[in-house]
């Protein structure tokens, strides 16, 4: 299972900067990042290379965060790759609530994280086609 952070920010100057320099300096890679807002906060989701230190750090400086199970695709780098598995997942009765992709992709595949409201049939829509979902060890997260 592969975890994301999600982190409530402050709308503020600088807090962006501050929770990226907080994970810079304890030597954490991030791997993706998404941000949503509203006119009171934001949230942002990462992907690191270490998701439970990360968490302990950014918790013990006093971030409210919570980890949520993400499923992350691996879709060929090539034109129509990422509209062909969004129909396969409509067409199988999975709502995505969001997504995002990774910053980069390996083996000629580009990545993409989504958190949906059934991860079971998800993950049976994509056995049913032949597409594997990528593991941590892919990714290099712990």
């Amino acid at each position: 299972m592969i975890n994301q952070i999600s982190l409530f920010l402050e709308n503020r100057k600088g807090q962006l900067a501050e929770i990226t320099h907080l994970l810079a300096d304890n030597g954490i890679d991030m791997r993706a990042i998404s941000i949503a807002e509203t006119a009171d906060y934001g949230i942002l989701r990462i992907l690191v290379d270490d998701t439970d230190r990360a968490a302990e750090i950014l918790r013990e400086n006093g971030n409210i965060l919570t980890l949520t199970p993400v499923t992350i695709v691996g879709v060929p780098d090539e034109p129509a790759a990422l509209s062909k598995l969004l129909a396969l997942i409509a067409d199988g009765g999975v709502d995505i609530v969001y997504m995002y992709s990774l910053f980069a992709g390996a083996n000629g595949k580009a990545y993409m994280v989504f958190r949906v409201a059934d991860k079971d049939k998800l993950a049976e829509v994509l056995r049913a086609n032949g597409i594997a979902k990528v593991t941590k060890e892919e990714l290099g997260l712990r």
